[in-house]
């Protein structure tokens, strides 16, 4: 039998869980890399249209993001993470919400798996329920914007790997 990462059978959580993957044309090490400092971050987190105020941030085990998304329509969604588990260019485990406090708060796990000269990432989200999943999924479109997320994340990524093979800064 298939466990979850909690070690739940795989059938309890499958109803809870979103997964969107990527591949990304550089090593595990720079698609990591544009995690780690909020200077990075706030370049290409987010769905299309969106943009990032950052109010703290600290990339470190029990560190925290808070932040602000900007959508589109002038609408301001208050973001909390702290990071819960991190292994430098292969893993990075986080608690998402409103805030600190958040009962609604999901769990995600991102992992950055080399494939040739690219990296794979795969972000799974897990929701503490099914009724929390489907809204995030239909309410606040979860799917569409992980996948804009990430393929933000590959942009900015490939203008990392071309500043520096030019011999810029990042």
């Amino acid at each position: 039998m298939t466990t979850s990462n909690a070690g739940e059978p795989a059938y309890a959580t499958a109803d809870r869980e979103i997964v969107v993957s990527r591949l990304i044309g550089a090593p595990p090490g720079p698609v990591f890399e544009a995690f780690t400092l909020v200077r990075h971050l706030s370049r290409w987190w987010g769905p299309e249209g969106f943009t990032t105020t950052t109010r703290s941030f600290e990339f470190r085990v029990g560190g925290e993001w808070d932040f602000v998304l900007h959508g589109p329509d002038g609408t301001d969604y208050q973001e909390w993470i702290t990071w819960t588990e991190i292994v430098p260019s292969e893993r990075i485990a986080l608690a998402h919400g409103a805030s600190r406090d958040d009962p609604n708060a999901f769990s995600s796990v991102l992992t950055f798996e080399p494939v040739g000269e690219e990296t794979r990432i795969v972000m799974r989200t897990l929701f503490p329920t099914k009724e929390l999943r489907d809204e995030a999924a239909e309410k606040y479109h979860a799917i569409e914007g992980g996948q804009q997320t990430l393929s933000h994340l590959a942009t900015y990524v490939a203008e990392l790997v071309r500043i520096v093979r030019a011999g810029g800064e990042d």
